[in-house]
């Protein structure tokens, strides 16, 4: 997959989550992880992040929306449960993005949603766990971008000697 990319949530004041959203940055190859107005304790983010992403990928910590810096062109992302937010499998994943999750029991500010060039909401009757929805949005991003063959037609997986040619190909790509 090209591009790059981070997942940050803003308010968060459960460690535990931050922990479960950092594995799951890990997990699917995240380039960052950060946080904005968070508060927690740090200590207990090792009790949910049991790969120690602490050790693989950097946290940034900003105390206001103000103080948020992305890499130059890198596109910020939104993810809330909102009527201006455009359901998440319709939705083209910038090739170098960051995408930014509201907190446990909340939404993500005025001001975040305006920073925001893009919101996007998981397709669910109401809020998710933030840590869910964090693996929801890397997973439809690994979908959209991660060069897999179309699925099939029919109910089941592709046929075994059709996915081994795709491997073959996406090798010679990469």
């Amino acid at each position: 997959m090209r591009g790059y990319f981070g997942i940050g949530v803003q308010g968060i004041s459960k460690a535990q989550n931050l922990g479960a959203v950092m594995r799951t940055a890990h997990a699917f190859g995240s380039s960052f992880v950060f946080t904005v107005s968070a508060h927690h304790k740090a200590n207990l983010v090792n009790e949910t992040d049991t790969s120690k992403s602490f050790s693989h990928l950097p946290l940034y910590q900003w105390d206001n929306v103000d103080e948020v810096r992305l890499p130059v062109g890198c596109t910020l992302v939104g993810v809330e449960l909102c009527d201006q937010s455009v359901d998440l499998p319709s939705f083209r994943h910038p090739q170098a993005c960051a995408y930014i999750l509201g907190p446990e029991k909340g939404s993500l500010s005025a001001d975040m949603q305006a920073k925001c060039t893009h919101l996007v909401k998981i397709p669910t009757k109401f809020c998710i766990n933030v840590s869910l929805a964090a693996a929801l949005t890397l997973y439809d991003r690994t979908l959209c971008l991660g060069g897999y063959p179309e699925r099939p037609l029919m109910p089941g997986g592709p046929d075994l000697a059709a996915l081994e040619d795709w491997k073959r190909l996406k090798l010679r790509k990469d």
